[in-house]
């Protein structure tokens, strides 16, 4: 009898609903670090929601950006702090200017390599279009011709 391979799986091949956004994933991912670091015991598949990843996933994307020089030093602090806060830079705030800039940026870039792992939902391009992906004179706001 063939043993299993204790391989991990790509997250494309994992079942799990990906996340809407990076900064979803990320807050997600901290959260579970610190239950972890707090003693609970994380097990697969228990949550409200399936995921298509492991919280160190997403973690070592992260990583992963910063030894390709994607990410900086104070992209990765910044990234800490608002994931132990669960809440992100604010950038209205004069003081918090600098942080929100550099959470925007690495954000961004975690973005990307979280789609190109399926851990991020892809955006539909017909959903990014400001008319709501609409056509014609519907998009307008009138009335198409039937």
């Amino acid at each position: 009898m063939p043993r299993p391979s204790r391989a991990p799986r790509p997250a494309a091949a994992r079942p799990g609903v990906p996340f809407d956004t990076a900064a979803e994933a990320w807050f997600w991912c901290v959260q579970c670090l610190l239950a972890r670091a707090d003693g609970a015991r994380i097990t697969a598949g228990l949550g409200l929601v399936a995921r298509p990843c492991d919280p160190e996933d997403v973690l070592m994307a992260a990583e992963r950006l910063l030894r390709r020089g994607r990410l900086r030093r104070g992209h990765l602090r910044v990234l800490g702090e608002a994931g132990r806060a669960g809440l992100p830079p604010d950038p209205r705030v004069r003081a918090s200017e600098t942080p929100a800039r550099l959470w925007a940026e690495a954000i961004d870039r975690l973005a990307t390599a979280l789609m190109a792992r399926g851990i991020v939902q892809v955006p539909d391009p017909e959903e990014a279009r400001p008319d709501g992906g609409r056509t014609g004179r519907a998009a307008a706001g009138g009335r198409a011709a039937p």
